[in-house]
């Protein structure tokens, strides 16, 4: 016979993010099988990310190809000027992109990295001569022309560079891996005069035969990523005689553009997932935990199978790194506010936005990179045009996987959400058809005191709260639970869902 009606309340529903690597019938219902176009927003709730508002109204250097990096330029004078690249060009603007490639210098390439040093900013790419450009001049020229430049020769075209300690560093050369160059100090055009240097780390390497891939700066020390292995040298403010501090065998950087400063620490990707350069250092015994443990496997079919370039971002602001496998037009959302039992950030997904470069600007205002030029993070719009929310529950057995579940009612808490269609879904035992309950949010009105709407509706500080009650229907030993809704204008949390159930006999 039947029991009495139970209940799941499903409170901050994907509070801990996305866990793909844990068994569905034994996770905690605080975790998500399906988080997209989510962020956990400062209450602890799943909630819509952002849209982006394109910037750009004339494109026409950049063509039919993407932005690939942006970079914002500011002097001690407080001069400001937007740099990006792509379509095989350096390009200045928000607006109207314009092209600042120097004259008679071809580029087949868009992997430059941007620096800002000493009243400049700096180009460089593998197997390219580095480019510069300050306020005074107006115009990006080559590194060699610029009046006293010293040593700018091929051997220094590095992919990798670094502003750290009053100097320019380089490496990652196309025949040389293991070398890294530092300029002269406050001069980065002098790359053989004063005290500028060089240090070969081929015999330092902890397990034999690495690469450099990445250059960082933390605390004093100079960080140098290999694929396989981390490098850290001491006394990096004067380079001549700093000395080997540390190393790390076992774990590397992937990409140099996975490399994120945080304020306390550095994280990068490796080959097994998310990673902190202090918890590295601290835990350099196998297996080293992972920022990305919920999703651990996620992480690595995505490195197995992206085959063009990594994008990455970390805004103090929204409190999101952004980690952006570019060939598989898809991102990863990692939240740094906290961590989950097991040490990994929460962590929601944004697939299909066609983002392919990000930078934070110095007021905090968050810029994006796509095909149709450069973007700013704000809104709940993506250039005037809705997207997708999803949120899907792991599986609810509501403490006992043997016996049936008759489901009842399905009552969802939502804030925000004006005017959205909202689609309730449900599905028994794993199977991929879902039934469905559909409603639409009205047009709700905000109260603020002090104005005339006060005494006609709901006194509140913002969004408001929206609840339905939908009945449900169906049977199984498990359920899993999930809201979809079209983000178009309002923003929207997931507050809780009430999942209500009949238990039913054994199987």
């Amino acid at each position: 016979m039947a029991q009495q009606l139970q209940s799941i309340n499903l409170v901050a529903p994907a509070f801990k993010g996305i866990n793909t690597e844990d068994s569905p019938l034994a996770q905690d219902p605080s975790f998500a099988e399906i988080a997209d176009n989510a962020v956990i927003d400062k209450r602890g709730r799943i909630a819509a990310r952002k849209g982006h508002s394109v910037l750009t109204t004339t494109k026409t250097v950049l063509g039919t190809d993407s932005i690939r990096a942006i970079k914002e330029f500011r002097d001690d004078g407080g001069n400001t000027k937007i740099f990006s690249v792509g379509n095989n060009k350096i390009i200045s603007g928000t607006t109207t992109l314009v092209d600042e490639t120097p004259a008679s210098y071809t580029i087949t390439a868009d992997n430059w990295k941007l620096v800002t040093f000493n009243d400049k900013i700096y180009f460089f790419q593998r197997g390219y001569e580095p480019l510069v450009y300050d306020n005074a001049g107006g115009s990006v020229v080559k590194l060699s022309t610029v009046s006293g430049a010293a040593g700018v020769t091929g051997a220094m075209y590095g992919n990798e560079v670094l502003a750290a300690y009053g100097r320019l560093w380089t490496a990652d050369f196309t025949t040389n891996k293991s070398t890294v160059y530092w300029s002269d100090l406050l001069i980065g055009h002098d790359w053989s005069g004063g005290t500028s240097g060089s240090i070969d780390i081929s015999k330092v390497w902890p397990d034999g035969y690495d690469e450099i891939v990445s250059l960082a700066a933390h605390n004093g020390l100079l960080i140098i990523f290999g694929k396989h292995s981390i490098v850290v040298y001491k006394g990096a403010e004067a380079p001549a005689t700093m000395t080997l501090s540390d190393t790390v065998a076992g774990i590397g950087c992937v990409d140099r553009d996975t490399v994120q400063y945080t304020g306390t620490d550095v994280l990068f990707l490796s080959h097994t997932g998310l990673k902190s350069f202090s918890r590295a250092i601290q835990e350099k015994s196998m297996p080293i935990s992972s920022l990305s443990g919920n999703i651990t496997k996620d992480i690595i079919s995505a490195l197995q199978t992206e085959n063009t370039f990594f994008r990455s971002a970390y805004s103090p602001e929204e409190g999101f790194y952004l980690l952006t496998f570019v060939g598989q037009d898809n991102t990863y959302c990692f939240d740094v506010r906290g961590t989950t039992e097991n040490g990994s950030y929460r962590v929601t997904r944004w697939p299909s936005t066609g983002f392919t470069a990000y930078t934070r600007l110095e007021d905090g205002t968050f810029y994006i990179g796509t095909s149709k030029g450069i973007s700013e993070y704000t809104g709940y719009q993506d250039n005037g045009l809705g997207y997708r929310f999803k949120y899907y529950s792991p599986s609810l057995t509501f403490g006992d996987s043997s016996r049936v579940k008759i489901l009842k009612k399905l009552k969802p808490t939502l804030v925000g959400a004006n005017n959205a269609t909202v689609f309730l879904k449900w599905a028994y035992d794993f199977q991929g058809t879902y039934s469905t309950a559909e409603f639409t949010v009205g047009d709700q009105i905000t109260g603020f005191f002090g104005e005339s709407e006060y005494t006609t509706v709901e006194f509140t500080g913002g969004a408001l709260t929206n609840q339905r009650s939908l009945n449900a229907t169906g049977y199984g030993t498990s359920v899993v639970v999930g809201l979809e809704a079209e983000i178009d204008g309002s923003q929207l949390s997931l507050q809780e869902i009430n999942v209500m159930a009949l238990i039913g006999k054994l199987l």
